[in-house]
């Protein structure tokens, strides 16, 4: 894992007289940051894509989901202006916060500056997906839409597997997240994602309840790790996915016949031989050889739209049943 470029922000660390000065003018009636929906002229929001939620009724829900316990480490990501933080730290035991923007961090320090709560904080200022991530149970995000796929993946990575996530991400990607075989939005991410992880849809958010508004709606999901994981290596999974749902409505057979899959399977094949210590034949023919696969299969015809995930792993199987390979 890369080491952080991150620094921790210190508990001793204060905001500037001009952050503390702005803030000092905001509305933080119940913890709550101000209700106007105009662009923040203090945190420049739009810089790391992110949308302040404000609505004080869906932050206590969105942590009430995690059903958070007194021993939880939990991860926040993108914090903002502490809204989520301060109702998290009244449940757990610790939080890690990771944000991009100082003056954001600032603003969360000076939230819980000389409460009991200060003792449980941590913040990391510094990109989530580059960030060293410390032990946690929990992750609790309203995500930068620019990361959301990074930041799923890395979830999945992460080692030890946490317990549950609870994310908010603009609708059309949080959807696609719990979309089924034969839906419109059923996908490579969505196969991805729910070959590692059970996902459901916690409740939606409107773009109403965050400031600045941002252009779309957004949606929570729930997301919990299968333990352990499926012995299934995910750039092979991946890599079968790419060829299918790079056009997920053609038959199977269409996909594999697609201008350079055959050469690329047929190199793969040729380098697992080579490892494998395996004669290759000189008359070996790659094109004959997965027809054969997508025939004895009967995967053919089928559309990547309709597949679901065992299907998708029976034809994983027996590629590699024939030394085939994607990663």
């Amino acid at each position: 894992m890369p080491r952080a470029t991150s620094e921790r922000f210190s508990r001793a660390h204060q905001p500037s007289i001009k952050s503390a000065a702005a803030s000092s003018s905001k509305n933080h009636d119940n913890g709550e940051g101000s209700s106007s929906s105009v662009r923040n002229p203090i945190f420049n929001t739009e810089r790391f894509g992110q949308h302040i939620l404000k609505n004080p009724q869906i932050a206590q829900n969105i942590v009430d989901k995690a059903n958070l316990r007194p021993t939880d480490k939990v991860l926040e990501v993108g914090p903002g202006t502490g809204n989520l933080t301060v109702r998290i730290l009244e449940k757990a035991k610790h939080v890690t916060a990771v944000e991009m923007d100082p003056r954001m961090a600032a603003e969360v320090t000076k939230r819980v500056q000389g409460k009991p709560e200060q003792r449980k904080l941590d913040i990391i200022i510094g990109d989530f997906v580059k960030a060293e991530l410390p032990y946690f149970d929990v992750c609790i995000s309203n995500t930068p839409y620019q990361i959301s796929s990074p930041l799923v993946f890395r979830l999945l990575s992460h080692r030890p597997i946490f317990r549950i996530a609870i994310l908010m991400f603009q609708r059309e990607f949080a959807m696609r997240l719990v979309a089924q075989p034969g839906t419109d939005l059923w996908s490579r991410l969505s196969t991805n994602v729910q070959l590692y992880a059970k996902v459901d849809l916690v409740m939606h958010v409107g773009k109403n309840n965050f400031r600045p508004a941002p252009q779309v709606e957004s949606s929570v999901v729930r997301l919990v790790p299968l333990d352990p994981p499926p012995p299934v290596k995910f750039e092979e999974f991946d890599g079968l996915g790419r060829i299918l749902f790079s056009r997920r409505n053609k038959t199977v057979h269409a996909s594999f016949m697609a201008k350079g899959v055959i050469d690329m399977l047929d190199k793969n094949w040729r380098t697992w031989c080579s490892e494998q210590n395996k004669m290759i034949e000189d008359d070996v023919n790659m094109k004959t050889k997965v027809e054969g696969i997508l025939t004895d299969t009967g995967y053919s015809d089928n559309r990547a739209a309709k597949m679901t995930l065992d299907d998708l792993l029976k034809l994983l199987s027996a590629f590699h049943d024939e030394g085939i390979h994607f990663g």
